[in-house]
């Protein structure tokens, strides 16, 4: 039996690998392929009596574990200089604005619609809105520069919003000038634990010259996270403050104490650092979405009830999106179709106190909503490889998108 289970997950696993590097081909994303996967699997675990013990406790634990390897992952591909400021303050615009607006015209909807509090309501609209970095960072590799970056920070800074703003309405009764100044507060704490903290680690990294030193560093990484969350401090700061310091170490050269940590062989250990993420992130991501797959039920997928509601809310999320990226005056083609849920909105959903509920916020909804998105991204992907096929055919580069071109 325990040959069979290890059987059953290294086959998963490599089929997940292989639909990883397919998608850049078929430019179907590698979390739909991963979902149909478990579903089938837990079919024929039915089909074969097989008993499986409960694996929901596993989700949450899998997800946020995820979530911070995949936030440090997309945090460990970007540059940042001064050069770079305009185009980061533009996608942190483009990730808060229509997390925003998204998520009080859906509140308000609920309230409305629902007879609930506005503050229940927008609670259980939050996680609808968030961009799933753990699907569009997977997705876009083949995509240039420009769009790949692009998609990269803002999927990155919605997650980090998104938790930050859930939390905060979460946890304040009552949402006043005092609440306010205590969330930040709580976000100049996080801060300065993420600077000490980085400190602390990078100079570990600089000065282990054991064998093992890489495997630590991101054990002490998930330990700072999993206790800031504890004490309800934005945990996700740290992450991402973390991987930006990481790659970006020879922007600090010309600071005399940054010479302590000798940079320039750090760099060449944040380099195997960052495959080592890459990898371990591939693993916890497929699991994830494999298990994710495995407990979704047929009926919740195809559930009359909430599949209206459901394209209503897509088709919400991606007018919104539209007008916000025609505004900055970024072309929609594919950015426009680079903004599935996935991951976070599971981990929220999942979060959300008993006490704050909405019945019919329910997880056939939250099923439908990632999958749908995660359809609009896969065939909007598909079409911007005809689009690149033609270009491409009269042998033009009109698609290359230069980092200095104002969005």
């Amino acid at each position: 039996m325990n040959f069979a289970i290890i059987i059953t997950i290294c086959s998963l696993l490599l089929l997940a690998y292989i639909f990883t590097i397919s998608s850049s081909k078929t430019k179907i994303p590698s979390v739909i392929l991963l979902l149909i996967l478990g579903w089938v699997a837990k079919q024929l675990t039915d089909a074969f009596h097989i008993v499986i013990p409960d694996l929901n406790p596993l989700l949450p634990i899998l997800g946020s574990v995820g979530l911070v390897l995949i936030v440090l992952e997309g945090s460990l591909e970007l540059k940042l200089n001064k050069e770079k400021l305009p185009f980061v303050s533009k996608t942190f615009i483009t990730a808060i604005v229509p997390l925003i607006i998204t998520a009080f015209i859906i509140a308000f909807a609920f309230s409305y619609i629902l007879e609930v509090s506005f503050k229940d309501g927008l609670i259980n609209a939050i996680p609808l809105c968030i961009i799933s970095s753990a699907i569009a960072i997977s997705s876009v590799g083949h995509l240039n520069s420009f769009n790949k970056e692009f998609a990269i920070y803002e999927s990155s800074l919605s997650d980090i919003i998104g938790v930050l703003f859930f939390n905060f309405i979460v946890l304040n009764a009552v949402i006043d000038l005092n609440s306010v100044m205590h969330f930040g507060l709580q976000i100049l704490i996080m801060i300065g634990i993420s600077f000490v903290a980085t400190a602390f680690l990078a100079f570990l990294l600089s000065r282990i010259n054991h064998h093992v030193k890489f495997a630590p560093i991101a054990l002490l990484i998930i330990l700072i996270f999993a206790v800031s969350e504890v004490y309800h401090l934005p945990a996700l700061i740290f992450i991402m403050f973390f991987g930006l310091i990481m790659e970006n170490f020879d922007e600090l050269d010309k600071y005399e104490w940054i010479h302590k940590l000798k940079p320039k062989a750090l760099d060449k250990e944040v380099q195997k650092f960052k495959e080592l993420i890459i990898e371990a992130a591939f693993l916890i991501r497929s699991l994830f979405f494999l298990l994710f797959g495995f407990l979704m039920k047929t009926e919740d997928i195809l559930n009359p009830e909430t599949l209206g509601i459901a394209l209503g809310i897509i088709v919400l999320i991606y007018l919104i999106r539209a007008m916000q990226l025609a505004l900055f005056k970024v072309k929609l083609m594919p950015l426009l179709f680079i903004a599935p849920r996935g991951l976070i909105t599971i981990l929220l959903f999942l979060s959300i106190p008993e006490v704050n509920r909405i019945p019919f916020v329910s997880k056939a909804l939250i099923i439908q909503v990632i999958v749908l998105s995660a359809l609009f991204m896969m065939v909007g992907l598909m079409f911007n490889k005809q689009e690149k096929e033609v270009v491409d055919k009269k042998k033009e580069d009109t698609l290359s998108v230069d980092l200095d071109v104002p969005i």
